[in-house]
């Protein structure tokens, strides 16, 4: 068995359910997000070579980028099954926030800290078009 899976305590239909292990999951998640970066700066590189001799293979470049598709479908499965589990903390949008980040990587709003909650001026909503705003009196 994987060490993965760990064995949950329910039971459904008398098989006992599997889920994977969230720090076994986050680990394997950056050590893919590593390899990914790799791959694309290999298959760039490989990319301008081509480009400098003059002729492209493109059965060579689909090899290697079915490499980062590979890769990036195991890493929506893993955010996935992160997700399901709750462990991953979400910015108010419901982008998941990145273990280290700053900001939310969808909107842009600050994160550290806990402080993923809307800006107090967007907390009101948005302003619509029959929105009055008013000048101060002139004194």
């Amino acid at each position: 068995m994987s060490p993965l899976f760990r064995w949950r305590a329910d039971h459904t239909d008398g098989v006992a359910a599997r889920r994977p292990h969230a720090g076994l999951l986050r680990r394997e998640r950056r050590a893919l997000a590593r390899a990914r970066e790799d791959t694309l700066r290999d298959l760039g590189g490989l990319l301008v070579e081509m480009y400098r001799r003059g002729g492209f293979r493109d059965d060579l470049l689909a090899e290697r980028a079915s490499v980062v598709v590979g890769i990036d479908g195991r890493l929506a499965e893993i955010d996935e099954l992160l997700h399901a589990q709750g462990n991953t903390p979400r910015c108010v949008c419901g982008a998941p926030i990145l273990r280290g980040s700053h900001f939310c990587p969808n909107c842009g709003r600050d994160v550290r800290h806990g402080s993923a909650q809307p800006e107090p001026d967007q907390a009101a909503g948005p302003v619509s078009e029959e929105t009055v705003i008013e000048s101060a009196p002139e004194d």
